[in-house]
Formats: C-alpha cells, sequence, structure tokens
C-alpha cells in the first residue's frame, strides 16, 4: 500500500502563512492585560452578587479591579496598541485641562488593525456592560450594588471620553501633517519649474 505523499510546500508559503498568524496581534500580552481586569472585575461582580451576597467584598475587590483595568489602559494599553495617551490636569486658575499625547502620523499608520479594534470595542463593550447590570440593580430596587456598578461605570467612561478626545486630537494633528507636507511639495514643485525655466532662459 503505497504511503501518502507530503506536500512540498515552497517555502515562501510557509514563511508568508507563518507571518501571517504571528501578526494576528502585535502585542498579546497587552492585548491579555488591557481584557483581563475588565473581564476580572464584570466577572466577580456578577457571581459575588449572585452567590455570596457580600457587599462590603464586592465594593472592595470589584472596585479595585475596575481601578487596575483604568490605570492600565490609561497608561499601558492604550500607548501600546493605539499610540495615544491622555491626562488631566487643573491649570492655576482652578479649570479642568485636558492634555493628549499621540505617536507621529507615520507610526499610527503602522498601528496593528486587530490591536487597535480589540482596545475601541472592549472600551464600549465594558461600559455598555456595567449600565446593563445597573439597570439591573435599579430594577431589583439594589441601591448599594448601584453603587458599585456607579463607579466602575465613572471609570470606564472617564477612559472613553478621554481616549475618544485624544483620538480626535490625533486626526487633527494628522490631517494638519498631511496638508502642510502637501503645501510643501507643491511649493518644492513650483519652485524647482520656476528655477528649471529661468536657466533654461
Amino acid at each position: 500500500m503505497d504511503r501518502p505523499q507530503e506536500m512540498n510546500w515552497p517555502r515562501e508559503i510557509w514563511a508568508s502563512s507563518i507571518k501571517v498568524v504571528s501578526e494576528n496581534y502585535a502585542n498579546p500580552i497587552t492585548c491579555l492585560f488591557h481584557v483581563l481586569f475588565k473581564a476580572a472585575a464584570l466577572a466577580f461582580y456578577i457571581l459575588f452578587s449572585l452567590f455570596v451576597k457580600s457587599f462590603v467584598i464586592i465594593f472592595v475587590i470589584t472596585v479595585l479591579l475596575a481601578a487596575l483595568d483604568f490605570w492600565v489602559v490609561k497608561n499601558v494599553s492604550g500607548r501600546i496598541l493605539v499610540g495615544l495617551r491622555w491626562w488631566n490636569e487643573i491649570d492655576d486658575d482652578g479649570n479642568s485641562v485636558w492634555k493628549f499625547e499621540c505617536l507621529d502620523a507615520e507610526s499610527l499608520a503602522r498601528m496593528n488593525k486587530k490591536d487597535s479594534w480589540l482596545f475601541w470595542w472592549t472600551l464600549y463593550l465594558t461600559a455598555a456592560a456595567w449600565i446593563v447590570l445597573g439597570i439591573f440593580s435599579l430594577i431589583r430596587l439594589e441601591a448599594d450594588y448601584l453603587l458599585v456598578v456607579g463607579v466602575c461605570l465613572t471609570l470606564s467612561l472617564a477612559n472613553i471620553v478621554g481616549f475618544t478626545k485624544c483620538n480626535k486630537d490625533a486626526k487633527k494633528n494628522i490631517r494638519a501633517f498631511a496638508e502642510n507636507a502637501a503645501q510643501n511639495a507643491i511649493t518644492s514643485r513650483i519652485t524647482s519649474s520656476l528655477q528649471s525655466a529661468f536657466s533654461v532662459i
């Protein structure tokens, strides 16, 4: 009985397939921690509110996990996955001032699409999940659990607002950079055309 023949694929095909797999997520560890604390806070709150019913434990652990998630997203995963960072300062007049940082246009264009997709969708889905849990607490007239949800939702919305503002600011900067680059290219082309015309004369 003949042995089945092995498929001798060219090395280029194997290399390209390995490259596609490895390029699924550029920063898998960061993606893991970006999702981990969100899932942990939600899972702990749901499971303990169903089976333990100890408000103090639920409040402390859930808010702690949500605070860790807030810090990781704001200072680590936002910077690595989408190239954005935000913070809020109080100026000398007592006004709240938003501060934004982003990578340059070329670096932002090279950001991994799946990393970016995971970052934004988990932000929005987490806030939506806390809203649903808040509605359940409101229906069941559980004001204490509504306090837990309110704190976690506030932290989640703070990151959404901060990164949304930062993203808009980054797009504005990229647009301005592109316009300046186009104007400089047109100016240099006109200048070179005039120089060549005068050199001919």
